[in-house]
């Protein structure tokens, strides 16, 4: 994990990481907790949290299935109560479903991959938003992809998932923009962490030969972006989308 951290910039603030026990979601709460912060850690990889909290220095975690609303409700509502309020909210947690046409996609897969993606996400988003209204002040980040702009190939769930996950970030954005909760998200290329294992080879070499840089992000790379969005300096964007692709986004 990185090094680089500026010391206080989350003192007194509690965030929760969905994704957390893992990749890109370790990193940023991670990140949190040695910039002053307390974070909540929401995964469904119990054998993952405990070591989680361990490595990132998290004050609390929560074993949960993000596509269950009432899981959310109750996780939601026990994050508050035990940590006193919530701040922040980043949205990492996803997964990619498999690579095959549209007309081969199993329907079961589609409706998991949107289920976790980006029901899951709008859950997450719905049931923490009235926490931030009542604190006065809120911080959300969604992480969404380039392929949700660009749509790949033989990855149709992942891509319209992110694609929603833009459009749901850009209406709350704009729902919320008298008060002061900032909502955006940022479109990574692909970062290599663990969400490759369920990628083919022939995919991921895709992916690659998109990235003008010619590498894939860094989880640091993405966290560092993320942390400041979820940061009160970020307090003049909302509703907005963030790149970070190695050059690979066109818009």
């Amino acid at each position: 994990m990185s090094d680089l951290t500026l010391a206080g910039r989350f003192a007194g603030r509690v965030a929760i990481v969905t994704g957390g026990a893992a990749g890109i979601g370790l990193e940023i709460a991670a990140r949190i907790t040695r910039e002053g912060g307390r974070v909540s850690l929401w995964d469904r990889d119990t054998a993952r949290l405990d070591a989680a909290r361990v490595e990132s220095g998290a004050a609390h975690s929560h074993r949960l299935d993000i596509s269950d609303a009432d899981q959310v409700a109750t996780a939601a509502e026990a994050t508050a109560v035990d940590l006193g309020k919530i701040d922040i909210l980043v949205c990492s947690a996803g997964i990619t479903g498999p690579n095959t046409t549209v007309a081969d996609y199993p329907v079961a897969d589609w409706r998991e991959v949107i289920d976790v993606n980006l029901n899951g996400l709008f859950y997450c988003n719905k049931f923490v938003v009235p926490f931030m209204v009542k604190n006065g002040y809120g911080r959300i980040v969604n992480i969404a992809s380039v392929a949700g702009k660009e749509g790949n190939p033989n990855a149709s769930a992942y891509s319209a998932s992110k694609a929603g996950v833009i459009g749901l970030t850009k209406s709350l954005g704009k729902e919320l923009a008298k008060t002061e909760i900032r909502v955006n998200c940022v479109t990574p290329a692909a970062v290599k962490t663990a969400i490759f294992d369920q990628m083919t080879q022939q995919h991921i070499d895709f992916m690659l030969s998109k990235i003008p840089i010619g590498r894939f992000g860094g989880i640091s790379e993405v966290a560092s972006l993320v942390c400041w969005l979820a940061s009160a300096e970020a307090s003049f964007s909302t509703g907005a989308v963030f790149d970070v692709s190695g050059g690979r986004a066109t818009y």
